[in-house]
C-alpha cells in the first residue's frame, strides 16, 4: 500500500475486472464485516459481478497502480455496492468514489447493517439520512439494517 493518497485513481471499471471487483467485495466483508454469515464461495461473487453488477450498474474503481483497491457500483436511484480493502479506509478514497454516484444522480439510496457503525457514520457525513430500520428478515444475510437517502442540494451532515 502506498502512502501517497494521489497514487490513487478513480476510474471507471473495464469489462476485465469483475474479478478484481469480487476479491475486494470477499476481503472487505471479511475484515470489516467477519459478523455477516458467508453464504457464497468467491466463484458465486465473481459471477455475481460479472452477470449481474456489471449488468446492471456503472462500477467505478479506485486503483493504485493497476491493482483494484475499492470500488463502488450504483444504478439509478441507488448504491448497490461499495467497499475498500483494509488499509485504505480513512484516506478520502471511498468519499471519491461515493461523489461518483452523487454526481450521476439526484437522489440515492442504499441498506447499510445497522451494526456497521464506520459505514454508518461515513454515509452520515456524506449526507445521507437514515429513513427506515428493519430487523434484517428481509435481507438474505437476516441482519438488521437501515435504509439511507441522499438528495442533491441538502447538507445535513456536511
Amino acid at each position: 500500500m502506498s502512502s501517497d493518497p494521489c497514487s490513487i485513481k478513480i476510474r471507471r471499471a473495464r469489462s476485465t475486472e469483475p474479478e478484481a471487483v469480487a476479491s475486494v467485495f470477499r476481503r472487505s466483508r471479511q475484515a470489516f464485516l467477519s459478523y455477516l454469515p458467508d453464504l457464497h464461495t468467491f466463484e458465486e461473487d465473481k459471477a455475481y459481478f460479472r452477470n449481474i453488477v456489471f449488468r446492471d450498474c456503472d462500477v467505478w474503481v479506485a486503483d493504485e497502480q493497476r491493482l483494484v483497491v475499492g470500488f463502488c457500483a450504483f444504478k439509478q436511484g441507488w448504491v448497490e455496492h461499495l467497499y475498500l480493502l483494509p488499509g485504505y479506509t480513512g484516506r478520502g478514497i471511498g468519499r471519491k468514489l461515493i461523489a461518483k454516484a452523487q454526481d450521476h444522480f439526484d437522489h440515492l439510496q442504499l441498506w447499510v447493517f445497522q451494526a456497521n457503525v464506520d459505514a454508518i457514520a461515513f454515509y452520515e457525513r456524506n449526507g445521507f439520512v437514515r429513513i427506515r430500520e428493519t430487523d434484517g428478515t428481509d435481507c438474505q444475510e437476516k441482519m438488521p439494517d437501515a435504509l439511507y437517502r441522499w438528495d442533491a442540494g441538502v447538507t445535513a451532515g456536511l
